[in-house]
């Protein structure tokens, strides 16, 4: 029977694969976007969070200097995962994750979705598509996407298994086994083969959950009971598997709210399901909904206990806005 053996979860924000010197490129990105989730659940421009006194950052939290040991404490913890997965060598990796109209478009954005073919390709943007970026993300793309096709083995029998058992467990999952032509696999799960993976491919399983784009975002209670069905599916496959599983995306963005990270990251930490199947929906929009991946993965890693590597209140600008990066294992 298969058994996971392994559990992480990372952020995967274009911030953790760019020098400093890019940082201000994404805080000018923040300044210009009018969907930022506020600590109090609504949704705001840059200038309305800046207005808010107790939700300005002190200028002592973003200097040059912070800044460069934050993107030091990140790349040390990368390093640690990295090694990780390295030393426990699974057979396969689940990667939850979320897809932000990339394999998946205006024709069909499922709740959840499970790919069961036998590989599926990294694709790297078109040139107009990659100029039209902003810097800051066009300096990060090294961490998404490889400059040629890249396979992605996939474990296409396990991948049905699972689809099979979570739609006996009541969920109902997308089964799709072919890449729509020219769209690339997402960047959560890029993420973890470039970031995570060395230079020999574990075999991949995509579990794509549409936390990011509305209206059919599960609710904190749904991720984490499919999580649970996700692990009773896995350890159901008969033929003998060590599995691990990795979430990748959040923690709180494009605003920090490092009260909701620490309630997420400690309900894990604490395998408190309570606290962590009844945040309100209101805070899991924009960016901050990545959490659901990692609210997912406690579902399925509770047999497991969580460390916390690091946690990240990477501010970058006055008014707040950031990200809270995370990593945590499972062993």
């Amino acid at each position: 029977m298969a058994e996971i053996v392994l559990g992480m979860a990372t952020s995967h924000t274009p911030q953790l694969s760019t020098e400093t010197e890019w940082w201000e490129d994404h805080a000018n990105r923040d300044r210009r976007n009018p969907f930022l989730l506020g600590r109090d659940g609504e949704i705001h421009d840059y200038d309305e969070l800046a207005a808010v006194p107790e939700w300005n950052v002190p200028r002592e939290r973003l200097t040059p200097a912070v800044w460069q040991s934050h993107h030091e404490r990140g790349q040390r913890a990368l390093a640690q995962l990295k090694q990780t997965l390295t030393d426990v060598a699974p057979d396969v990796v689940v990667v939850i994750g979320d897809d932000q109209d990339e394999l998946f478009k205006d024709d069909g954005l499922p709740t959840f979705a499970i790919f069961h073919g036998e590989a599926i390709y990294d694709l790297p943007p078109e040139p107009d598509k990659l100029a039209a970026l902003a810097k800051g993300v066009q300096a990060a793309m090294w961490a998404r996407h490889s400059e040629t096709p890249d396979k992605y083995v996939t474990p296409g029998d396990v991948g049905r298994h699972l689809i099979t058992e979570l739609v006996q467990d009541e969920f109902d999952v997308v089964s799709y086994s072919r890449q729509p032509q020219d769209r690339s696999i997402g960047h959560a799960f890029t993420f973890v083969r470039r970031r995570l993976m060395g230079e020999e491919m574990i075999p991949l399983l995509p579990v794509a959950i549409n936390s990011y784009i509305p209206p059919n975002v599960p609710s904190p209670r749904r991720c984490y009971y499919f999580g649970r069905a996700l692990r009773r599916a896995i350890e159901s496959y008969p033929e003998d598997l060590r599995v691990a599983v990795v979430a990748s995306g959040g923690l709180s963005h494009f605003v920090v709210d490092e009260s909701l990270d620490r309630r997420i990251l400690d309900g894990l930490k604490n395998k408190d399901a309570e606290s962590l199947t009844t945040i309100p929906r209101r805070h899991m929009r924009s960016g901050t909904s990545e959490s659901l991946l990692w609210i997912t993965a406690g579902g399925a890693l509770e047999h497991l206990d969580m460390e916390e590597i690091d946690y990240i209140p990477a501010y970058r600008s006055e008014a707040g806005t950031g990200i809270g990066t995370a990593f945590a294992v499972w062993k």
